[in-house]
């Protein structure tokens, strides 16, 4: 089993950057796709992006601001936000699974998550 922490959380104005991250213990994050999602007030948690040894995947709406990477040796991923934008607002989660997939209910470890919120 393994256990995830997130940190890099923040306030920053519209444009800004912000480097989230996600330590694990208990089991390398190489045995797992390490996923991140989001979830804003009022609505279901969604998919940000994942990672694995063959690649990456990012949802849409993060695509070409977001970049994921992952550091074996720290045992620890890392979601870089740059142009943020007011609409990114949320509560940011660390996952881990054994899935590519791009849903919640495939991940099976859990952070406790990390706000985010931009300022317009």
């Amino acid at each position: 089993q393994v256990q995830l922490v997130e940190s890099g959380g923040g306030l920053v104005q519209a444009g800004g950057s912000l480097r989230l991250s996600c330590a694990a213990s208990g089991r390398a994050i190489s045995n797992y796709v390490m996923g991140w999602f989001r979830q804003a007030p009022g609505k279901e948690r969604e998919f940000v992006a994942n990672i694995w040894g063959g690649g990456s995947i990012y949802a849409n709406s993060v695509k070409g601001r977001f970049a994921n990477s992952r550091d074996n040796a720290k045992n620890t991923v890392h979601l870089q936000m740059d142009s943020l934008k007011p609409e990114d607002t949320a509560v940011y989660y660390c996952a881990a699974g054994w899935t590519t997939r791009t849903v919640a209910v495939a991940y099976n470890y859990w952070g406790q998550g990390t706000q985010v919120t931009v300022s317009s």
